[in-house]
């Protein structure tokens, strides 16, 4: 079944954050596993690619594109992942 982008979502943390937080991160490592999270919260046939772009299968594209990306993101622990990934 083919893919149709539905979206852009931008889910990499911001530098302002990371000086607020006031520590060396390895911020791919960051970025990386939010995305993992993000993608492990959205149903099946939906999918969030590194660029952010959101793709649904055919039949999934309504639902990928009601998708309250900004209350799905705030649902994941940032300075938790943070921690995990101090340099």
């Amino acid at each position: 079944m083919s893919r149709i982008e539905t979206g852009i979502v931008s889910y990499t943390v911001s530098g302002d954050y990371l000086a607020r937080v006031g520590a060396d991160f390895d911020t791919e490592a960051v970025d990386d596993a939010i995305l993992a999270e993000l993608n492990r919260m959205v149903p099946e046939g939906i999918v969030v690619e590194r660029s952010g772009r959101v793709l649904a299968e055919e039949d999934k594209v309504d639902e990928a594109r009601a998708i309250d990306w900004e209350a799905l993101l705030k649902r994941i622990d940032v300075d938790q992942i943070l921690a995990e990934h101090g340099r």
